[in-house]
């Protein structure tokens, strides 16, 4: 009976540990789209607009979501591969070392065609000062 009760006690004590370290790893999975503006400047010779620099890293496996830029959008993919499917054309897959081009309110989505690795891009934006960056797309 006493090895009966402590069998319980700690088959019981194992599964609250386990799953409190499960709920932590659950907690801490990765956002699907991380942004970092690197930098915002006024654009000498071109009044109203603005230059902007961002990093964005996309988890495996995921998709930004169909939205469109107001402005100009440069990327270059720094890491990892994606496949972008813009509005009117074929999907283009590109991999670290490729860049692309997306003009204004071109809309578009952005897929991490890998599992297990991010991608990450350097994006490089010319846009009207006070207009949104991004802009959803249901």
């Amino acid at each position: 009976m006493k090895r009966t009760a402590m069998m319980f006690g700690l088959t019981l004590t194992l599964g609250i540990a386990v799953g409190v370290i499960w709920d932590r790893v659950l907690s801490a999975q990765q956002e699907p789209v991380k942004r970092v503006e690197l930098r915002r400047t006024d654009l000498a010779g071109i009044q109203g607009k603005e230059g902007i620099v961002v990093s964005s890293e996309i988890a495996p496996g995921a998709a930004i979501g169909k939205h469109y830029h107001p402005g100009h959008e440069f990327v270059y993919v720094l890491a990892g591969s994606g496949i972008l499917e813009a509005e009117g054309k074929p999907p283009l897959t590109v991999k670290a070392g490729d860049t692309f081009y997306l003009p204004p309110k071109q809309v578009h989505d952005f897929k991490n065609n890998s599992k297990t690795a991010p991608v990450k891009n350097l994006i490089f934006l010319i846009v009207e000062k006070g207009q949104p960056v991004t802009v959803s797309v249901k």
